[in-house]
């Protein structure tokens, strides 16, 4: 684990500098560090992948995203996160039994459900790097953090029906039911606890800690109960970021921001590093790559043939139904066009969910090698293929945010907004109770920053030049005082308390010029 965070480094830094999405050469430098002579096999215990990594990656992505615009979109990331899994693993399971006819449906079955649902973290690491319309967006960010739950049931109750050899249709969809409103009560008690708690800890370190909790303790309790982990997690994910301005200080929040950032960071490259290493116990489990090239590379180019069918017939199916329902009067919903289902539809990233469900399978389960081997395919396609040309074919299909996409004010409208408020504000405290001024200077100061925010307030594109160079001056001045202050500390003339206290006062300066100036 530690020789993987140089390598870490230095793979980001070249997918920075070649474009790439850092995802791909992460999972190829992880592929070639499996074969590497001296270093040992990794063989990870899939369920402690899952459970460290995935609950902190899904509630990052649920932090953050909009209550508003999914509550908005709830019907296509629904159609997506369900009903996109559960018709792109019949589809694999169909085309797996043609290919392999003395394999049990259920095992067949299984193997869709693996490989059906696009990876939260891998549809992340590629969205990153491109520009979507904000109903595309959501789409894909609600069903990547969603679709786990759906493809996770599916998995359990494929894999009982290959050991019990008995399955119920009507079982199942109550077990889903439950599964996912337990799920989801479990996410909203850990969500409310840790605001109700977080208010009264009093002390920034203890609330970013407890909020890095929140994720396992809603997985793990969850999953203790035989509910749905991953709907617990977002749930929970969602709560907390709604509420984190009641619980989290300005100081708080400039920290847990910085340390959550790089957390996240680490899992997720740890994440493609570790799928990657895991090639190897893959290819020797099977004989080698000439044995899975000679006996297995056809089948499994079948199976991806089959994901993206699937997934594009359900997409552009589903499109199509709402196209015709505006026909028939009911104007509610509009379709998203071919070009954002095209977009839509070569967006289905796989990632840890499926390798870690592959992994699970008992040793004795039919068919297990291939499974093996397709969903490494499978993650392996997805993110060197569909991650790499994502953005070139929203570029080719000219997919663009539209006018309807912007919020009412723009930033500097918001920016002047608010400096309008602050200066109510000080006007109403600047005299005292007989009409006296008492705080000339900063009534001053606070109407001459409104004036300058309310002018600049449309007319960024012609200022902006006035402004950058301005706050140029005002960090070359910063970056002197941060050297004089290292000078000061160096020759004795101060001590470290002094050194640190004023350290952060110049960061603070530093970053709210650089805020200002971008």
């Amino acid at each position: 684990m530690i020789a993987i965070l140089p390598v870490i480094i230095g793979l980001h830094y070249l997918a920075n500098r070649l474009g790439l999405p850092p995802a791909v050469p992460l999972l190829g430098g992880g592929c070639l560090m499996a074969f590497l002579p001296g270093l040992p096999a990794f063989s990870p215990d899939p369920e402690l992948i899952l459970v460290i990594f995935l609950p902190p990656l899904l509630i990052d992505g649920a932090w953050g995203i909009s209550v508003r615009y999914l509550r908005k979109h709830i019907i296509g990331i629904t159609s997506l996160a369900v009903g996109a899994v559960l018709f792109t693993t019949l589809v694999v399971a169909a085309v797996t039994h043609w290919l392999f006819p003395s394999l049990p449906l259920a095992a067949c079955a299984a193997l869709g459900a693996i490989v059906s649902p696009p990876d939260a973290v891998s549809a992340r690491a590629v969205l990153q790097q491109v520009k979507l319309p904000r109903r595309v967006l959501m789409l894909l960010e609600g069903e990547s953090l969603l679709n786990d739950a759906t493809g996770l049931v599916l998995f359990r109750f494929a894999v009982a029906a290959v050991i019990t050899g008995a399955f119920s249709t009507t079982q199942a969809l109550g077990s889903f039911a439950i599964l996912a409103l337990g799920g989801a009560a479990i996410g909203a008690a850990v969500g409310v606890a840790w605001v109700l708690i977080g208010r009264r800890l009093q002390d920034e370190y203890l609330v970013i800690t407890s909020a890095l909790l929140v994720s396992w303790a809603a997985y793990i309790l969850a999953e203790q109960l035989h509910v749905s982990g991953v709907i617990a997690t977002v749930i929970a994910g969602m709560i907390c970021g709604t509420n984190q301005y009641k619980v989290f200080t300005a100081a708080g929040r400039v920290r847990g921001i910085a340390f959550w950032t790089v957390t996240v960071f680490l899992m997720e490259t740890a994440v493609f590093m570790l799928i990657g290493l895991s090639l190897r116990g893959v290819v020797e489990r099977i004989g080698g790559f000439g044995m899975a090239l000679e006996q297995m590379a056809v089948p499994v180019l079948w199976i991806l043939l089959a994901l993206l069918v699937a997934r594009f017939t359900w997409i552009f199916l589903s499109d199509g139904a709402i196209s015709l329902c505006r026909l028939l009067g009911m104007k509610r919903y509009t379709p998203l066009g071919a070009r954002g289902a095209l977009v839509l539809g070569w967006a289905g990233v796989r990632g840890v969910v499926t390798l870690a469900l592959a992994l699970s399978l008992p040793e004795d389960f039919p068919g297990r090698d291939f499974i093996l081997v397709s969903a490494f395919a499978v993650i392996l396609c997805t993110v060197l293929v569909q991650g790499t040309t994502l953005g070139l074919l929203i570029r080719w299909t000219g997919l663009v945010p539209p006018e309807s996409d912007k919020p009412r004010l723009s930033m500097s409208e918001a920016e002047a907004a608010l400096m309008q408020v602050q200066l109510q504000v000080v006007q109403s405290k600047a005299y005292d109770e007989e009409g006296k001024l008492i705080h000339p200077q900063m009534l001053e100061q606070y109407r001459k920053k409104a004036s300058i925010y309310a002018n600049y307030a449309g007319q960024e594109s012609v200022l902006a030049p006035t402004v950058h160079a301005h706050f140029d001056v005002v960090l070359e001045a910063i970056a002197a005082a941060h050297a004089e202050l290292i000078r000061l500390h160096k020759v004795g003339d101060i001590d470290e308390h002094t050194l640190v206290e004023l350290q952060k006062n110049l960061d603070l300066e530093e970053l709210t010029a650089l805020a200002i100036r971008t």
